[in-house]
């Protein structure tokens, strides 16, 4: 049997199985709470059955701003709790595609579909879900550039073939689109006699990329330039769980993409200047883009090139006024952006 087989069928044992909620957990990496969401997504929350939330295991809350009427696609969606957060915030001309590969959690997600949607007050379904891999979209029906926010929640490092799932990904994006998730990563690489550990790789340890062989593939797949948003670290309190693999460190991160054609592999100086109109629901004084980058109200911001491209050539275009083009090149940019403590930006999920 091929490693890959393997590992999704103790992927699904897990989650399928052993796993009845979050209290069998046995460490914190697939563990959130709400206590970084913003108002808006905190209020949406509110409207997910109490069953869905029992058996959702998550490390993060990678829902990004401005979704009305957007397609976003849940990678490894589960007992549909994001999905069900994102139909509310898409709205009922926009739509959400879960895809996950344990059938006992679609079951879950799939039985509540009509008393969510009577519950948000849509005439219509805008949710779909698919029973299949991460790695192979195609054959689920998601078309090549059709989606417009990748959104997923501490389940890609579940995936033994992560190149194959971020193809997939970004074949699927649109131009301009956005990939917006929530994952554990490690400091260091993994040792190869502990990534196929049944409890290790369910508890999202043994799968987790190291954040630079996550940093070198998406540069060899076409994006390199990838954000972070917000990290923290991860206790592993079993001492079980200690014992194995307690060498390594993990943080729960999350991180901002787009697909886009003009991004370098460091920041270069055009000249560029951004300025934050205000305009984006929730973030009405400053838009943090990552933890580097924060654009005050009005305030004009030195930007490298990286930078204005993903406010001009995305759907955060109308919020930002973005002077200068790359028809000068100053040489690598040398202007290092305001660096924001990862406490102010709004935090993505805690401990259980």
């Amino acid at each position: 049997m091929s490693t890959t087989r393997s590992n999704h069928d103790t992927i699904k044992e897990y989650y399928g199985t052993i796993l009845q909620g979050t209290k069998d957990l046995k460490t914190n990496a697939c563990c959130s709470t709400d206590d970084g969401m913003s108002p808006r997504i905190r209020a949406a929350l509110k409207n997910i059955d109490k069953e869905i939330l029992r058996r959702f295991y998550g490390c993060g809350s990678p829902l990004p701003p401005l979704l009305e009427g957007c397609t976003v696609l849940d990678l490894g969606c589960g007992s549909g709790r994001d999905v069900y957060l994102a139909a509310q915030l898409v709205g009922p001309e926009g739509r959400v595609i879960g895809v996950d590969m344990t059938e006992e959690q679609l079951e879950v997600a799939r039985s509540h579909l009509d008393s969510q949607m009577a519950r948000f007050g849509f005439r219509e379904p805008n949710v779909v879900f698919h029973h299949g891999i991460m790695e192979d979209l195609a054959r689920l029906g998601i078309a090549t550039a059709s989606v417009d926010v990748v959104i997923s929640n501490c389940v890609i490092n579940l995936a033994p073939d992560k190149r194959t799932v971020f193809q997939e990904l970004w074949r699927v994006l649109k131009p301009g689109g956005e990939l917006y998730f929530a994952d554990v990563f490690a400091g260091r690489r993994v040792p190869l006699a502990l990534r196929e550990d049944p409890v290790l790789l369910g508890e999202c340890l043994a799968g987790a990329m190291y954040r630079e062989d996550f940093r070198r593939l998406q540069r060899e797949l076409g994006c390199p330039d990838v954000r972070r948003t917000a990290s923290r670290p991860l206790s592993l309190d079993n001492p079980r769980v200690a014992a194995a693999i307690g060498m390594v460190d993990f943080h729960s991160e999350t991180i901002r993409a787009f697909k886009l054609d003009d991004l370098e592999d460091i920041y270069e100086d055009y000249g560029q200047i951004a300025t934050y109109r205000g305009t984006i629901p929730e973030w009405p004084h400053f838009f943090d883009l990552d933890d580097r980058h924060r654009f005050p109200v009005g305030k004009p911001v030195m930007v490298c090139g990286n930078t204005a491209s993903m406010l001009q050539g995305t759907r955060y275009r109308s919020h930002f006024n973005v002077q200068g083009d790359r028809s000068v090149h100053f040489g690598p940019f040398s202007h290092v952006p305001s660096v924001i403590p990862l406490a102010v930006e709004p935090k993505s999920g805690g401990c259980c």
